[in-house]
């Protein structure tokens, strides 16, 4: 190959400006390239950890990265079905269960931390008054158009802080609950649990999720076996520091609050807490 020093210099100056124009092309699709990559996803602070490297036993049913929820679909931010949460809510957790098994029973949870990005996907949802997929089981005696005035839906939820959980009771043995019947999907949250949309946990009067007065913890309608599982919880939680939303019989926020000011989005995936340890 011919060098540029050995052509005159009217073609070596051509040389040269073409080979300049060629790098910085390339430089050009390089930085094009590097912009185009997806930043990449956030990772938790070294305060969260999986709910399972603390107590493996508490049973888990993270609803969210399903479609039997209440928006009818996978929640995004929920990539993997794991539980995390602030290392001292875990540890909260696993002394109520411990507790809790002593009496024959496990604490099961529902969701832990929540991604911002969950939340948007709800309040869209809630937005979204055409979307009604799902009121015949969760929301069958509310208005959708109410959902934000009634509290039942917010643009900030404490559960992306990282203390709060929704979580209820199973009588041990666990049974894995039987599968739905056909048009059981569209049973009210609030039926009789032999009616309602099948679970393995305790009757606590209504299902997890069910947009009713009837949810509200201390609701005086809620009587005998029902009204003895919400106390039970609440009392096995309350003694570990748990604070209970009375609007939501499943809903505890563990007190004081590690972070009580920061809503995070790192995605619900394994990845977000590899290498925490409690």
């Amino acid at each position: 190959m011919t060098s540029s020093a050995s052509l005159p210099p009217m073609r070596a100056r051509l040389a040269m400006t073409v080979t300049a124009a060629a790098t910085a092309l390339t430089m050009a699709g390089s930085a094009t390239a590097v912009a185009a990559s997806p930043p990449p996803e956030p990772k938790a602070p070294r305060a969260f950890v999986a709910l399972s490297s603390v107590d493996p036993t508490i049973l888990q049913e993270m609803r969210y990265t399903r479609a039997h929820n209440f928006v009818g679909e996978p929640v995004d931010g929920y990539r993997e079905p794991v539980c995390i949460l602030t290392l001292p809510a875990a540890q909260a957790l696993h002394r109520a269960q411990v507790r809790l098994l002593r009496q024959g029973y496990s604490l099961k949870v529902y969701d832990c931390y929540r991604p911002q990005r969950a939340v948007d996907h709800f309040v869209r949802w809630a937005k979204d008054l055409g979307d009604e997929r799902r009121k015949a089981e969760f929301y069958p005696r509310v208005e959708k158009s109410r959902l934000f005035e009634d509290g039942y839906i917010a643009e900030k939820s404490g559960h992306s802080r990282g203390s709060t959980m929704d979580v209820t009771m199973v009588r041990l043995p666990a049974r894995t609950a039987p599968r739905p019947r056909p048009g059981q999907e569209s049973v009210p949250c609030y039926a009789p649990r032999a009616e309602r949309y099948p679970d393995n946990s305790v009757d606590m009067g209504t299902g997890f999720d069910c947009f009713d007065t009837l949810s509200h913890t201390d609701d005086p309608r809620v009587q005998g076996e029902q009204r003895g599982n919400r106390d039970l919880l609440k009392s096995a939680l309350a003694a570990e520091g748990f604070v209970n939303l009375p609007e939501e019989w499943w809903h505890f926020t563990h007190k004081p609050e590690l972070f009580p000011d920061t809503y995070f989005d790192f995605p619900v995936a394994r990845r977000s807490v590899a290498g925490h340890r409690p």
